[in-house]
């Protein structure tokens, strides 16, 4: 069992964090409303620090789970930072959704200083958190990766190493790229099928027996059908995510064409109240009256 810090307990990292303490790790937490902290520790142990480096204070692993890449510098190399807490050898792991960019500023300031930096993405959404069901895409070292699976594996069920720094970040991209379209093929398709007269359920009951099934396919299309959109990613941070899809594309060529045009979709989702309805709320836009 292995002395971690976790950085952050929002929606995803308030129940992996949970995993780690039930799993038998020693487990400290930080998060920016203490209250939230102190409400996790009420539940399942541990310990809790009023800062990020007093966190990782003696740990081995510090895990993080936070917004974006300004929440993970400032959490990592901010005032009172981790990085100012991490002991030689320590390793950081970082399962925020950010740019490959921030992986590589901090894995080398990581490896400056003789620690070792995972960037470790995840996909699986609230349910797979809770559950303990999480797919992580890592990048970094192999020996860092190699000391830090078996823990990772206390919530997840897939975890791989895709290559050095920066590789978890550039599958996750892939990842919110194939989700985009998927969910706006679903939405097109129960959209057609209404208009068309068909029983949407009915369909989706064939269909998904073949070719066209998918995650959302069957997870998605009953709370799509219903007009529910609180059961999942928020279109705020998958608009986030496709930013920075779109920013590495701009650096190494790629062309995002109908990812691009989901994203200006995802924008009126926005504007219609939507901001923090899940992804599949992409339906809602092609049934306006």
């Amino acid at each position: 069992m292995a002395k971690v810090a976790f950085l952050g307990l929002g929606v995803m990292g308030y129940p992996m964090a949970g995993h780690l303490q039930k799993k038998g790790h020693e487990v400290t937490v930080y998060n920016r409303s203490g209250k939230k902290a102190a409400q996790w520790v009420a539940e399942f142990g541990g310990r809790l620090e009023p800062t990020p480096r007093a966190a990782a204070a003696g740990q081995e692993f510090v895990f993080a789970c936070v917004g974006n890449d300004d929440d993970l510098r400032a959490v990592a190399i901010g005032e009172d930072g981790a990085f100012g807490g991490l002991a030689k050898g320590a390793v950081f792991v970082d399962h925020t959704t950010a740019s490959a960019g921030v992986a590589r500023e901090l894995h080398a300031l990581a490896q400056a200083s003789g620690q070792g930096f995972i960037d470790a993405p995840v996909s699986g959404g609230q349910a797979g958190a809770e559950t303990g069901a999480l797919t992580i895409m890592c990048g970094g070292d192999p020996a860092d990766f190699a000391r830090a699976e078996p823990v990772i594996l206390s919530y997840a069920k897939a975890c791989r190493l895709m290559g050095p720094t920066g590789s978890g970040q550039l599958t996750k991209m892939v990842n919110q790229i194939c989700i985009s379209g998927l969910v706006q093929a679903l939405a097109e398709g129960l959209h057609f099928a209404k208009c068309a007269g068909l029983d949407p359920h009915a369909v989706i009951e064939v269909i998904s027996k073949g070719a066209a099934q998918s995650w959302q396919m069957e997870n998605r299309h009953k709370t799509m059908i219903a007009g529910q959109f609180d059961f999942g990613f928020a279109v705020n941070w998958m608009r986030k995510d496709l930013a920075i899809c779109f920013e590495e594309a701009r650096r190494n060529g790629a062309s995002l064409p109908v990812a691009a045009l989901i994203d200006q979709f995802y924008a009126e989702v926005q504007s219609m109240g939507g901001a923090r309805w899940d992804t599949s709320s992409l339906i809602a836009r092609l049934e306006r009256s």
